[in-house]
C-alpha cells in the first residue's frame, strides 16, 4: 500500500527489575514496569505499571501512570493517574483522569492544543558502496 502512512502497533516492554538510563523513543507504545532515568517519548501510548519508576519526562499521545514519576508529562490526548500513582512534576494534557488515591504535586495545563510528541524516524542501515 504505497503512499499510505502505517501506524506503529508494536508494544515495547521494560520489565520489572530492568533499569534503563538515557533517551527512550518509540514509534509505537511502551509499558514500563522497571526503572527509567531519562526521557521517554512514544508516538502512541506510554503505560507506567504500579511497580514502575521514572525519573525524567514523558511525552506521548496517551499516558497512563500507575507507579512513580518525577518529571514533566505531556499527553497529546489523555492522561490517566491510577489509584497508586505518585506524580511529582508538571503535566500538560488535553484530558485528565485522576483515580481516588493518586498523588499529584505539580502544575497542570489543560487544553485541546497539546503539541504532538515527535515521531522517531526509523534508523536507516548504512548503505554499502562497492
Amino acid at each position: 500500500m504505497a503512499g499510505k502512512m502505517e501506524i506503529a502497533t508494536e508494544l515495547n516492554l521494560i520489565a520489572a527489575g530492568t533499569v534503563f538510563d538515557g533517551k527512550l523513543r518509540t514509534p509505537g507504545s511502551i509499558r514500563i514496569d522497571g526503572k527509567i532515568t531519562g526521557e521517554v517519548t512514544a508516538a502512541q501510548n506510554v503505560s507506567l505499571g504500579s511497580g514502575g519508576d521514572i525519573e525524567g519526562n514523558i511525552s506521548a499521545k496517551n499516558v497512563t501512570i500507575g507507579g512513580r514519576i518525577r518529571g514533566m508529562i505531556v499527553a497529546q490526548e489523555k492522561l490517566v493517574f491510577e489509584s497508586k500513582a505518585v506524580v511529582r512534576g508538571d503535566i500538560r494534557a488535553a484530558k485528565l483522569v485522576v483515580d481516588e488515591g493518586a498523588v499529584f504535586d505539580g502544575k497542570c495545563v489543560m487544553g485541546e492544543h497539546v503539541p504532538a510528541p515527535p515521531i522517531p524516524k526509523p534508523e536507516q542501515p548504512p548503505s554499502e558502496k562497492h
